[in-house]
């Protein structure tokens, strides 16, 4: 049994926590008592782990570290637990290059793995499996966490931080065509995506695919799309244009305020879960290219739906999250420094299994 400190409360710091602790000792650590209070059976600290001396007594005697705060603290967060010398498997998503850390990582002997939820994370493991298999020339993931209730105006439900998800729409998305990188506003090419279960859902470019851009730069075709609703990308696109996400400071009756703490204010309300609303997670994820000298296609789909009193997306990010914080504190996984998830591809299966055994299936067909 291992001694690990969940850094973050939320709906999906809530989740690995309490995942972790049926097998190891568990802290939550929050600077919400609001949300510490829900986790009855796990012990909790209310403290600002933005604070390094603070952060440093936390997390002195513990094995691992795993990081679930809002994005915009992700980058410091995870830089402070590298330096204090802990192992860290990260899911914040922050927009700052992950691998800035990873001299330091290197430097203090740390095993830190990064973007580990649903995707960027259980898209990535995937990917990195087959390309230790095979020779991928396409990968296209379309994924999307979405509520069942569909409510105007944004038939949307947010379980991460609101900054967090306004970055989608605002963070230029890269990919890969023809082995070129190819940078597009978010929100941009979309298009209308059919889905048997579901029925019609529009994707359009994010900034989904991160570190593979820089980790198989030998991949010529690689794109991830974020799934919303139809008709709510021209409510955003708007917003946007008319600088409600913009992080400039504008002078109002005398004092200074960024537009996207006033929308993320206004916004939070509408998008927050509310007790009795439920939540499905889908991606489908297209793998092309050739193995053992014949074409093949690999075609994962995931529709998981809200389930034993747990949001969907909290469930899919969180259970890949804990699946491999036990590969590392298990020492299954110690390569030191950065890792993104496609470099934990061998561990497929037991990610795969260990999801499975929780409700999270992702089916793969093979032609």
């Amino acid at each position: 049994m291992a001694n690990i400190i969940v850094l973050g409360a939320g709906l999906v710091g809530g989740v690995i926590a309490e995942d972790l602790a049926k097998n190891h000792s568990v802290t939550a650590v929050d600077l919400s008592e609001k949300k510490l209070k829900k986790l009855t059976q796990i012990s909790t600290i209310k403290a600002d782990v933005s604070d390094k001396k603070t952060l440093s007594k936390i997390i002195d005697k513990c094995d691992l570290v795993v990081g679930a705060v809002p994005g915009f603290m992700g980058y410091q967060m995870m830089k402070d637990v590298i330096d204090l010398q802990k192992n860290i498997v990260d899911i914040s998503f922050y927009p700052e290059d992950p691998f800035g850390l990873d001299k330091l990582a290197k430097r203090k002997g740390v095993v830190a793995v990064m973007d580990c939820g649903v995707a960027p994370g259980m898209g990535n493991i995937i990917l990195g499996h087959h390309d230790l298999n095979m020779k991928v020339t396409d990968y296209e993931c379309l994924v999307g966490g979405l509520p069942e209730k569909r409510e105007w105006p944004y038939e949307y439900q947010a379980v991460f931080s609101p900054i967090d998800v306004i970055e989608e729409y605002v963070r230029p998305a890269r990919f890969v065509k023809n082995s070129e990188v190819i940078i597009r506003e978010a929100l941009s090419d979309a298009e209308i995506v059919d889905f048997e279960e579901i029925g019609s859902l529009e994707s359009w470019n994010s900034d989904g695919l991160r570190s593979l851009i820089n980790t198989m730069p030998h991949i010529p075709n690689m794109i991830e799309k974020t799934l919303r609703y139809p008709g709510c990308v021209e409510y955003l696109k708007v917003l946007r244009e008319s600088g409600f996400f913009s992080y400039d400071p504008i002078e109002i009756n005398g004092e200074k305020i960024r537009p996207i703490d006033m929308t993320a204010k206004l916004l939070f309300p509408k998008w927050e879960m509310k007790k009795g609303d439920k939540d499905f997670t889908i991606m489908r994820i297209i793998i092309k290219g050739k193995e053992k000298g014949k074409k093949v296609t690999y075609q994962y789909n995931l529709l998981d739906r809200y389930q034993d009193d747990t949001i969907s997306m909290a469930r899919t990010t969180g259970f890949t999250c804990t699946a491999v914080a036990n590969l590392v504190v298990n020492k299954k996984y110690e390569k030191i420094g950065i890792s993104p998830p496609e470099y934990l591809g061998k561990h497929f299966n037991f990610i795969q299994k260990y999801l499975k055994e929780r409700g999270v299936n992702y089916k793969v067909s093979k032609y």
